[in-house]
């Protein structure tokens, strides 16, 4: 049986990659990679292990074919490996972390996605967006702009199949309900599914 595609998406700053590094040996257990995203901006200034390539190396790369999917979010481009075809197709689940405004054109390649929504408490996501110290003021405010149009009441997750997280509190609690969520979902590893 082919993998799922578990599809993580959430607001800068509402603890995705958090959530993915603690889940990453659960995972696992549950026959899950995690995938390496690559993104147009260099890999030190990244709170995620991603590839930086300049934008003239994600263009080449594009055309190239090496992306599964791939969009372009708050002056970058984002970048899924093809090779997560070759993963599903063995029967792994792959992990990625997606873009909301994205989620349709993905949902079109994989039908069978299990899409995951990271919410935050507004205040709770300023906070962490200014601890962080990669934007400004305004750009802060244009990102909580943003993350609003895409809440679970707004935008193009409205109305569709997704699973809301709340990670406002400790992160524990939410990888504890991030495994059971996906286990209900029937993500298991492949021996599992035979």
């Amino acid at each position: 049986m082919p993998g799922r595609l578990i599809y993580l998406m959430g607001p800068s700053g509402s603890g995705k990659d958090s959530l993915i590094e603690a889940a990453r040996r659960p995972l696992a257990k549950l026959g899950c990679d995690v995938v390496r995203r690559v993104i147009t901006r260099s890999a030190e200034s990244l709170g995620e292990d991603a590839q930086g390539v300049s934008a003239d190396e994600f263009e080449h790369m594009e055309q190239q074919g090496a992306f599964a999917l791939c969009w372009r979010a708050n002056g970058l481009a984002y970048g899924i490996p093809v090779q997560i075809d070759e993963w599903l197709d063995s029967g792994r689940n792959v992990l990625i972390n997606g873009s909301r405004a994205y989620l349709d054109q993905a949902r079109q390649r994989y039908p069978q996605l299990v899409a995951v929504l990271l919410t935050v408490d507004v205040e709770v996501l300023r906070q962490r967006l200014t601890r962080r110290g990669r934007e400004s003021a305004a750009q802060i405010e244009a990102r909580l702009k943003r993350s609003a149009l895409f809440s679970a009441d707004h935008g193009p997750v409205q109305g569709e199949s997704v699973f809301l997280l709340d990670n406002s509190g400790e992160l524990s609690g939410t990888l504890e309900r991030f495994l059971k969520l996906l286990r209900e979902q029937g993500i298991s590893a492949a021996q599992d599914r035979i």
